[in-house]
């Protein structure tokens, strides 16, 4: 007897989920790359300054309650702000354990790999503590998915889920797929073995999040999740034709695209915090020295002020030398030997960044 693919009965060793690389697909795949690489661009020149780290935890708040508010839950992100610092919420009891569980998951989130069953099982235990008499454990009895009073995915059986995410494991841990495309598979394929009681939705995002994160962990930072939300009818529907074609391409797409629009928005917001870094840290005296490190790849310290029109060693120093060099944009080519009388300097791959 067949199950999508799984041969019920007996142990499937060689898996493939049902999905098709369409050229949308690879579109998105190359449009998330060149995305992504602007993106990290900007972290690195935004370092670990204080608003760096203040909007990094706007985002894992605004992950955090996207995530939740798919699920039914009402609470504001001021709300979860509240919670994550210890603040009361006047707010019904089980939406902040909701909250509270996930804030703990998160914080766990960067210890655990994604292809082992025991880290989501743990991931699952954290997140639904308190909510489900199983959490930690897969489920023992059917379930289905409702739309209203309809019944729109029933889930495998129950003695099935064990193998049938052994084998989605499997698959995970040896394809060759590109991580984008892997992780969104996953999602959809977890979501169609729905393996747990309840709480399957925000598992299935939380682990997707993961992988992606194990790939670049500069997804740790941005909140795929809150563009799902904003799109949470077409969430749905994409799982509902997938599930139709058996083909999990619909989900591949609609994923992808949240996860472009996401990449997107925080390269808006960071582009935002890195200029206004910028403007108050790159003086009128640094700009000058790097503009003149532009026009050759090495210099020494008198061709730079020749080039400035500087005759003050000290002035230069203070002013237009070391400012560049502590803030990582142009860089010694003896390191090792900071007083050598053959010292030059050099562009970084940073101040190469700052120029463009």
């Amino acid at each position: 007897m067949l199950f999508r693919g799984y041969s019920v009965g007996v142990y499937c060793m060689n898996y493939q989920p049902p999905y098709t690389i369409t050229p949308v697909i690879l579109n998105m795949v190359a449009e998330i790359s060149e995305s992504l690489g602007r993106l990290s661009v900007l972290e690195e020149l935004a370092g670990q300054q204080e608003n760096n780290l203040r909007l990094r935890r706007i985002n894992r708040i605004r992950t955090i309650q996207g995530s939740l508010a798919i699920e039914g839950n009402t609470l504001s992100e001021d709300q979860i702000t509240a919670i994550l610092d210890g603040k009361p919420v006047i707010a019904p009891p089980r939406e902040v354990q909701e909250a509270r569980n996930a804030i703990k998951a998160y914080e766990q989130f960067s210890g655990w790999q994604a292809t082992h069953k025991k880290d989501l099982l743990k991931a699952y235990q954290i997140l639904m503590l308190g909510l489900v008499d199983d959490a930690g454990y897969y489920r023992n009895k059917g379930v289905g998915v409702m739309k209203g009073d309809k019944v729109v995915h029933m889930a495998p059986p129950a003695d099935r889920v064990n193998s049938l995410m052994n084998d989605l494991f499997t698959w995970l841990k040896t394809s060759q797929e590109h991580a984008l495309i892997a992780s969104s598979v996953f999602h959809y394929e977890f979501e169609f073995i729905h393996p747990f009681s309840d709480g399957n939705g925000r598992m299935g995002r939380l682990w997707q999040t993961l992988i992606l994160s194990q790939w670049k962990p500069i997804f740790k930072h941005i909140p795929v999740e809150s563009m799902v939300f904003a799109n949470q009818a077409d969430y749905y529907k994409a799982i509902m034709q997938s599930t139709q074609q058996t083909d999990a391409v619909p989900f591949i797409e609609f994923m992808l695209n949240q996860i472009l629009e996401a990449c997107n928005t925080s390269f808006g917001k960071q582009s935002d915090q890195v200029s206004d870094h910028a403007s108050d840290h790159v003086t009128d005296q640094v700009k000058a020295l790097i503009n003149v490190l532009t026009k050759q790849a090495t210099m020494t310290a008198s061709d730079l002020m020749e080039q400035l029109h500087l005759k003050h060693r000290p002035t230069f120093r203070k002013n237009y030398l070391n400012p560049a060099l502590q803030n990582n944009w142009i860089a010694m080519t003896q390191p090792d030997k900071p007083q050598s009388p053959t010292q030059k300097y050099r562009l970084t791959n940073l101040g190469r960044k700052l120029v463009q």
